[in-house]
């Protein structure tokens, strides 16, 4: 554990400037929200583009945004009535055409970070300047929420002018800020958008946003203590007693959708002798790991051990039918000799959580005798090798893009798709029952089958709810919510 220790002088707040100093520890490569799957570039999203509606994050109600009316006209085609006067932050106007183009462009691009959150989409066409029909695939109850939370909307003229690439490093949008510069992997320069329109974001207060994309955790805390940043989160939650003291500083902690967990290589992408693709090894790790402990004294703030691979909240989460799988490492010692491994095996573990959190669970595995590596590395690079299949084990966290249904979950670890370690047929069918019916009964009844069977095969390992630790200047007015999204238009300055 690494000890910050506090500096005399106080943090000064960009007050002044009426700059809001952000720093967090991703790198973002790609700032375009279809192509990064980070919690960070989701943030970013929010505060440059806009959806066609909004979801609010007190109620969860779906509010009008860049579409100001909508109606399902049959089970699969919802027809929406667009905003006018709203204009992009290159000053051009926002049209049908750029709904049309979106929406089209990625279905049909396969670079697209996260397939499951528009596998529910067929196509979009124009009805006219202000109307567009939008045809699903199939029965999707979740349709309006995922459109709110996933769906920002690009404009078609400027990055068919420009192309990805470019459109990636000089992005347009018609959200409450704009992205002025992108320096690499180390800063992105947001401004208020001035013209923008009166809607359920509001107007923002603060006139400007720097974000630092930093390499490590300590680094982080070390820039808020000494007042180069004003805000920042997700930080070790050793700290949160030692911020909380600074007068300058305030800290609070919140419970979000995020889902710690380990995925197991069931399927034997890494080879198939893989000791992961034996259920008794699985089971055994399952055993092996004191999950309850993680929570309450490194996770902290009221976290919670789930044991069904999905958030409580979320619409066919029920957490009752998992299997659960105490603390028990004499079990887990037999477990493996029954598997064949009486004196346990050597692997990998690849992580991008907080190593402490890591090290845990490596200090769990060696006690029963399995002997991980940890290859800790950034976010980006472990997606990358978890959709390559290269992790016998992957430890990791999923906020759900705060889509408050299973199918934003279930789908991208059991749909046959990269980060899919289990393969599972039967799996992948119940799962796309669960999302192609309006049916309530049928649906809670198709996900309590798929997630009943990921845990009876431990699949995929629920190790605890993540809360969520802030810490910010005390001259800024910021709530967070249990969607885990930021949304800095809101804050102000005292």
């Amino acid at each position: 554990m690494v000890v910050i220790f506090i500096a005399a002088s106080p943090a000064h707040a960009q007050k002044s400037a009426n700059t809001l100093r952000i720093a967090w520890r991703d790198a973002i490569d790609n700032v375009d929200p279809y192509y990064n799957q980070l919690r960070t570039g989701l943030v970013l999203a929010h505060q440059a583009w806009d959806t066609l509606v909004y979801r609010d994050p007190d109620t969860f109600q779906i509010k009008p945004l860049l579409a100001t009316a909508w109606k399902q006209t049959d089970d699969t085609t919802w027809e929406f009535t667009l905003r006018q006067g709203v204009t992009f932050h290159d000053g051009s106007p926002f049209t049908a055409d750029d709904v049309v183009y979106t929406i089209n462009t990625v279905l049909a691009d396969p670079k697209v970070a996260v397939p499951s959150n528009f596998a529910y989409l067929a196509g979009a066409e124009k009805i006219d300047e202000l109307h567009v029909r939008v045809k699903l695939k199939r029965v999707f109850p979740a349709a309006l929420e995922y459109m709110a939370m996933t769906l920002p909307i690009w404009p078609k003229a400027y990055r068919e002018r420009v192309g990805p690439g470019r459109y990636s490093k000089a992005p347009v949008g018609t959200g409450p800020y704009r992205i002025t510069q992108i320096d690499g992997a180390s800063e992105i320069d947001l401004e208020r958008n001035d013209a923008y329109f009166d809607g359920p974001k509001g107007h923002p207060a603060i006139a400007n946003i720097v974000i630092h994309e930093v390499s490590d955790a300590t680094t982080e805390i070390t820039e808020i203590l000494a007042g180069r940043v004003d805000w920042i989160w997700q930080f070790n939650p050793d700290q949160f007693e030692n911020i909380a003291r600074v007068p300058s500083l305030q800290a609070i902690r919140a419970e979000s959708m995020r889902i710690g967990y380990l995925s197991f290589d069931a399927a034997g992408r890494t080879g198939p002798d893989n000791p992961m693709t034996k259920l008794k090894v699985r089971q055994a790790i399952a055993h092996a790991i004191d999950r309850a402990t993680i929570a309450r004294q490194l996770v902290q703030g009221g976290s919670r051990v789930l044991e069904a691979a999905c958030y409580p909240t979320q619409f066919g989460c029920d957490q009752a039918v998992a299997t659960h799988y105490d603390y028990d490492p004499a079990l887990a010692k037999k477990l493996l000799t029954e598997a064949g491994y009486p004196d346990g095996f050597d692997t990998e573990l690849v992580s991008y959580v907080l190593p402490q959190y890591s090290d845990a669970v490596l200090g769990y595995l060696k006690a029963v005798g399995i002997n991980a590596r940890l290859s800790q590395l950034p976010t980006g690079v472990v997606v990358q090798r978890a959709l390559n299949g290269e992790n016998p084990i992957t430890s990791g966290s999923w906020g759900s893009y705060s889509v408050n249904d299973v199918s934003a979950i279930l789908p991208v670890f059991f749909d046959g798709g990269g980060n899919d370690y289990s393969r599972d047929v039967d799996v992948q069918k119940l799962v796309q029952a669960g999302g192609a019916t309006t049916d309530a009964d049928e649906r809670r009844k198709d996900y309590t089958a798929a997630l009943r069977r990921i845990s009876d095969q431990m699949y995929w390992l629920p190790l605890n709810t993540y809360v969520t630790t802030y810490a910010f200047s005390r001259q800024l007015n910021f709530k967070p919510f249990p969607d885990e999204l930021p949304r800095f238009f809101l804050a102000t300055w005292k």
